[in-house]
């Protein structure tokens, strides 16, 4: 991916980040501070050890799955945060939109 495309899918993240309420925004944004260590710590590993060796394929493999754990915790953050918010607004429709 380019330098480009990453700046264009960075500000469509921040967009998408304003419209998710704070919890939500909070877990992408811990999710994506996670990526960017996981890439950032990997790149160094790999500048020392080399690319293609053992240790190389290993902090790729350990990456992937901190970056698989930390995708399913966002999505399970998110998905509870809209359940919460759709049974939210079911009991106050029903609460307070009765017809007298």
């Amino acid at each position: 991916m380019s330098d480009f495309e990453k700046n264009n899918c960075s500000k469509e993240n921040d967009a998408n980040k304003n419209e998710d309420g704070f919890v939500k925004g909070v877990s992408k944004e811990a999710n994506d501070f996670i990526h960017n260590t996981v890439d950032t710590s990997g790149k160094i590993i790999k500048s020392i050890a080399g690319e293609g060796g053992l240790i190389g394929k290993t902090v790729d493999s350990s990456g992937n799955i901190v970056k698989k754990a930390s995708e399913k915790g966002s999505d399970v953050i998110g998905k509870t945060v809209d359940n919460s918010s759709k049974a939210f607004k079911s009991i106050k429709d029903k609460t307070f939109n009765r017809k007298k």
